[in-house]
C-alpha cells in the first residue's frame, strides 16, 4: 500500500509563511528512507536536511508543498477561525491533489491540535472520497512514520528557503522569525512600523499586537 505523510513547518513564527508538505512513497522507499536517516527534521542539521530533501524529491512517487503567507493567515484568523482549521484545509488540499486518482492509500498526519478526533473530523469535511483512505492522525507522527518525516524535511527546508528570500529582499537578518528568538523580537521592536504593511509579519499574532500597542503608546506620550 502507498503511504502519504503530511507535516508542517512554521506554525508559530510571527514572521514568514507556514508551510505544509505531503510526500507519497511505497514500502520499498519507506525502507530506504529509514536506512539513509530520514527522520523528524528538527533532529537534523540544516545541511543534512538539504541533502535528504533532494533524495526525497527524487525517490518519492509524488510530493506537494503548500506555502501560506502571513496575509492569508491573518485573513483566515480574522474570520474567527484558527491555525488548526487552516492547517486542516491545507492538508486536505494536499491529499486531494496527490490522490486525484482516488487510490487506496494510507495517510499519516502529524496532528497540530491537542484534540485528535476533533481535528480529524474537521479535516474529513474537506477531503474528497475519504472512504478510500486509511487515515492516521497522530501526535509525533513525524517520528513514527518515514513518510511524515520526509514531509517534515520538505516543509522545513522550504520554509528556511522562504525566510532567506525575505531577509535578502529587505537586507536585514531578523533571525528565525519566532517570538522566542531575541533577534526576531529586536527586529519587531525596532522595525515594526516600517514593515507593518510588507506582508512578511503575521499581524494577527499577539507578539505583533503587543509591539504595536507599545509603539502607539510611545507616540501618544
Amino acid at each position: 500500500m502507498l503511504k502519504l505523510g503530511i507535516d508542517d513547518a512554521g506554525r508559530g513564527p510571527v514572521i514568514g509563511p507556514m508551510v505544509l508538505a505531503g510526500c507519497l512513497i511505497d514500502k520499498d522507499t519507506e525502507k530506504e528512507f529509514k536506512k539513509i536517516g530520514v527522520r523528524d527534521s528538527k533532529t537534523l542539521s540544516a545541511n543534512k536536511r538539504k541533502i535528504l530533501r533532494d533524495i526525497i524529491k527524487e525517490k518519492a512517487i509524488s510530493y506537494k508543498i503548500s506555502i501560506t503567507n502571513p496575509l492569508e493567515i491573518d485573513s483566515f484568523v480574522g474570520k474567527k477561525l484558527n491555525l488548526n482549521h487552516l492547517e486542516a484545509i491545507k492538508a486536505a488540499k494536499i491529499i486531494n491533489k496527490i490522490n486525484k486518482d482516488n487510490l487506496k492509500i494510507e495517510v499519516a498526519i502529524d496532528c497540530p491540535s491537542p484534540s485528535i478526533e476533533k481535528w480529524k473530523s474537521y479535516l474529513l469535511q474537506h477531503i474528497k472520497n475519504p472512504d478510500n483512505l486509511i487515515l492516521k492522525v497522530e501526535h509525533k507522527a513525524d517520528k513514527n512514520h518515514p513518510s511524515v518525516s520526509a514531509a517534515s524535511i520538505l516543509a522545513k527546508t522550504t520554509r528556511d528557503r522562504e525566510i532567506e528570500k525575505i531577509k535578502k529582499s529587505i537586507g536585514i537578518d531578523f533571525g528565525s522569525g519566532y517570538p522566542s528568538d531575541p533577534i526576531t523580537i529586536e527586529f519587531i521592536n525596532k522595525k515594526a512600523k516600517k514593515y507593518s504593511d510588507s506582508g512578511i509579519i503575521r499581524q494577527s499574532w499577539q507578539t505583533w499586537k503587543n509591539t504595536k500597542a507599545k509603539s502607539e503608546q510611545k507616540t501618544l506620550f
